[in-house]
């Protein structure tokens, strides 16, 4: 155990826990193109650090593992930007609702309940929803043994300002998407998240994308949802703690490129039956945290003043105080430069691990005939 003492939040933290969490959930992040943060920011509560600081400082590392995640997706070319744009035009009036809302409930002191309530009955609606449909796809694939229609209608795509997305082949309504993103900002804002867990079912249900567009899309929005929600709780709060920001991204970052990996040994139903028996869980274990656990036996988050702080320690809390913004613009700065760096990374590795893998495989298959027919 090695505990590291967070300027900015004012508590100590086991590093060793919090680099293993992060890696574990930007595993599950690659693996279903969700932020990760639906995940994270519990943990880092149940850790011990306060949800004011918790929130912005999870959606800044889901800044640099959604940058990752989408550049992956972009050499693949598994992204629709137009659709992507449509939300994040809705996302940037949600996120301004949600930090409004931050700051009142903040203010009168439920933020913690607040947070934990919607995250219960949001992931539990949402993971019940998804569980429900795709039982219900099985069934009717089992007993009529139709085809799956290419896109399923609903009237929400027969708004008005119907235009033609290319790349998912849909033409409906832009109100949809712009609709989506208002939820997802708001969303992004009040739980540290990037707002995936919903936008992936709704762009598989309500929007009707193809499923190898999803992940990418989704993580592409995230990019541009993260970074607003990172300024404004800068500079409304000065919360964001890079002794923290840091270790989250270095592990999920990591675990992402893992998750993506994994992701394509896997079919579209498995992944959906996966996400959405993984949100119940979650919202199980939050609603046990919140109602039924003894918190005797829990982190409890309280505040440790240190006064022999490291320089850069004291550098972090000057800028935080005085320079909110620019302060807020640097960890936004910090966290896409890493995204990118392990995009790349992954660009340069990938074509080497193949070409070691595909020369083992020859030798093996000739060792293997050397054997079975050795020369005279």
């Amino acid at each position: 155990m090695l505990e590291i003492y967070l300027p900015i939040a004012q508590v100590n933290i086991d590093i060793f826990l919090l680099l293993f969490v992060s890696l574990i959930v930007g595993i599950l992040s690659g693996l279903f193109g969700v932020g990760g943060g639906f995940l994270m920011t519990p943990f880092l509560i149940f850790m011990g650090i306060p949800p004011v600081y918790a929130v912005p400082n999870e959606v800044n590392n889901i800044l640099a593992t959604s940058v990752s995640g989408s550049l992956t997706h972009w050499y693949k070319k598994t992204l629709d930007y137009k659709m992507g744009l449509m939300i994040v035009a809705g996302g940037v009036i949600g996120t301004s609702l949600g930090i409004m809302s931050f700051t009142y409930f903040s203010g009168i002191g439920k933020i913690s309940l607040i947070i934990s309530l919607l995250y219960m009955y949001l992931l539990a609606i949402v993971g019940t929803l998804m569980l429900i449909e795709f039982i219900r796809e099985k069934n009717r694939l089992k007993s009529k043994n139709l085809k799956k229609k290419l896109h399923e209608h609903n009237w929400l795509q027969g708004l008005p300002l119907r235009m033609r997305f290319h790349k998912s082949k849909l033409y409906e309504s832009a109100l949809t998407p712009i609709l989506l993103g208002l939820v997802v900002g708001f969303v992004a804002a009040m739980m540290g998240i990037g707002g995936a867990f919903l936008m992936v079912p709704a762009m598989i249900y309500i929007v009707g994308m193809p499923i190898k567009l999803i992940p990418g899309t989704s993580l592409f929005v995230t990019i541009f949802i993260s970074a607003i929600v990172t300024v404004l709780h800068a500079f409304n709060y000065g919360s964001i703690d890079l002794y923290l920001v840091v270790p989250l991204i270095l592990g999920s970052i990591v675990g992402v490129q893992l998750g993506q990996k994994v992701g394509q040994f896997l079919d579209s139903a498995e992944l959906k039956s996966l996400f959405a028996m993984l949100l119940l869980c979650v919202a199980v274990a939050i609603g046990y945290d919140s109602f039924f656990r003894d918190t005797a036996d829990s982190f409890n988050g309280s505040k440790v003043i240190k006064t022999d702080l490291s320089s850069f320690a004291e550098f972090t809390i000057k800028m935080s105080d005085e320079l909110p913004i620019l302060y807020g613009a640097f960890s936004i700065i910090l966290a896409i430069s890493l995204g990118v760096l392990a995009a790349a990374g992954r660009k340069f590795v990938s074509p080497i691990a193949r070409k070691l893998l595909s020369e083992y495989k020859k030798k093996d298959i000739k060792q293997k005939e050397e054997v079975k027919f050795p020369e005279k």
